[in-house]
């Protein structure tokens, strides 16, 4: 048996990469990962969430970018492409490239089936080491189903709300705003219903 060799690239060689790249790519540790290709659901909700929260910060001294917002965190490496962030106050971008963003106060990643396990695991984990980072949020794209993670004053993360009620707001309190799951999930089909207990 053969051992295969994994390409180690450096910070550098992937920002090079990436910026000539037809896809996006997140990079970890020398390694280079190929992202998945979002369903019509996800893109909807990512949308959704583009129309109600970009509106709600107009003239306000937060901003929100979705999708191709490429963010790193210093602290362990990491280089990703969260689903849609909220920054607040001056911007702060990476050293070696300024399109890169360091400083978010809000993640929301869309799950899927292909990032369900990931998303809620190892990458929350590193999202963890964001010092301004101060919630983070699942939306389900497979059914109706919200979780608001938040960050208390000791640095401890919490589960402050889940929902799978469609006629349910959820709080996110880094910018003091209240949105409706039927708002986020509006246009999106074949939501499998939750079970009833």
């Amino acid at each position: 048996m053969i051992a295969q060799t994994i390409k180690m690239y450096s910070e550098q060689e992937y920002l090079e990469l990436e910026r000539e790249a037809e896809y996006k790519s997140e990079y970890y540790r020398g390694e280079i990962f190929a992202m998945a290709g979002a369903g019509r659901n996800h893109n909807r909700i990512v949308e959704n969430l583009s129309i109600e929260i970009g509106g709600y910060l107009k003239g306000k001294s937060c901003q929100s970018f979705s999708r191709d917002m490429r963010l790193h965190i210093p602290e362990n490496g990491l280089y990703t492409y969260p689903d849609f962030i909220v920054a607040c106050g001056r911007l702060e971008f990476a050293e070696q490239d300024s399109e890169t963003l360091v400083n978010p106060s809000i993640i929301i990643e869309v799950l899927s089936k292909s990032t369900s396990a990931y998303d809620r695991g190892d990458k929350f984990r590193l999202y963890r080491s964001i010092p301004t980072l101060l919630e983070y949020i699942l939306i389900d794209s497979l059914s109706i189903s919200v979780e608001v993670w938040r960050k208390n004053d000791n640095g401890a993360w919490y589960l402050a709300s889940e929902t799978e009620n469609i006629e349910d707001h959820i709080p996110i309190s880094a910018i003091n705003v209240q949105l409706r799951l039927r708002d986020i999930y509006a246009q999106t089909s074949g939501l499998i219903k939750p079970e009833m207990t």
